[in-house]
């Protein structure tokens, strides 16, 4: 059995939200214009199908204007449905760029505990050895001596050097020894994990504002990335986290994980849509390769099943 292309596993990811979009379009398209009243019925499914009330009546108006007034059977209506997705992801749509002089560039990976947040950390950083970058890692979720653990197999795995100390030490203490051994040793990439104490955001407040102090002192410009991991399976609670994180933390982009088939595919469209922060990576399986940035076109085509769609009606 031979591995899932990245467009196969694409396709699977976004598979739930694709299923319910069907479901709930399914029925609507007997009548020969598009009314008001169908296109109300079309923008409670895409509400429905986790699209998000924006995105949803953006598609609606797109549905009533003149050119579709003659009505637009389930196939059409999808690939409007892609074609207003795609609109709402392309300028969000952007991979790291690891541009920081001098170097290390440093990437703070912050998200609440169960994100898969350390998972994340290391296909991040598989994703820059691809690349050519040297990448150095900090266990600076030292709340846990489990993260530390296993972010210390993970750079194992990857030959990576790692900067570590014992369950409760001081993260900022770690970033600045990382700081200044990857300085010295050249390293292009620091990726710092962090504590996911979302729970008591003073705590996380302090240790963060905590870390800044400390690479201000070896680097003015560091942190240069803040990355907020979100789990894709809850829904709503993760475009919360957004509101949070971006309001405490500081965050410059995202990267959204577990679009495994199970997840709810309509959540990276409506935090593109609310929030308009970069999404510089999705996470579409389990293996350490499955964790890559994203084309716009291809994500929103396998969130309106335009291909599933086709290829049901047309078997090989």
């Amino acid at each position: 059995m031979t591995e899932p292309t990245w467009h196969e596993k694409l396709i699977g990811g976004f598979r739930r939200t694709s299923d319910k979009l069907g479901d709930n379009l399914s029925g609507l398209f007997t009548k020969t214009t598009l009314d008001h009243e169908t296109l109300d019925e079309i923008e409670e499914a895409l509400i429905a199908s986790d699209l998000g009330p924006a995105t949803a009546a953006k598609i609606r108006a797109t549905l009533g204007s003149a050119r579709y007034e003659r009505g637009l059977d389930e196939a059409g209506v999808r690939q409007v449905v892609a074609d207003e997705i795609a609109a709402i992801l392309a300028p969000v749509a952007k991979p790291l760029e690891i541009e920081a002089f001098p170097r290390p560039q440093v990437i703070l990976v912050i998200g609440v505990n169960g994100s898969g947040k350390t998972t994340t950390i290391a296909k991040l950083a598989h994703l820059l050895q691809e690349q050519d970058y040297e990448v150095m890692l900090v266990a600076g979720d030292t709340f846990r001596a489990a993260a530390i653990g296993q972010l210390k197999v993970w750079a194992e795995r990857l030959n990576i050097p790692i900067i570590s100390g014992k369950e409760g030490g001081d993260a900022a203490s770690l970033v600045f020894e990382g700081v200044k051994q990857g300085t010295a040793r050249g390293t292009d990439v620091l990726i710092v994990d962090t504590a996911g104490r979302l729970q008591n955001k003073a705590g996380l407040m302090d240790e963060l504002s905590k870390i800044r102090r400390v690479l201000g002192r070896l680097n003015p410009a560091a942190p240069h990335d803040v990355v907020l991991v979100l789990d894709a399976t809850t829904g709503q609670n993760a475009l919360n986290q957004i509101e949070v994180f971006g309001a405490s933390a500081g965050v410059t982009g995202l990267v959204m994980t577990k679009l495994d088939g199970s997840a709810r595919g309509g959540t990276l469209v409506a935090a593109a849509e609310k929030y308009g922060m970069p999404i510089h990576a999705i996470g579409v399986g389990e293996t350490i390769e499955d964790l890559r940035p994203f084309d716009p076109q291809e994500v929103a085509r396998a969130i309106a099943g335009v291909e599933r769609l086709a290829s049901s009606k047309n078997p090989a």
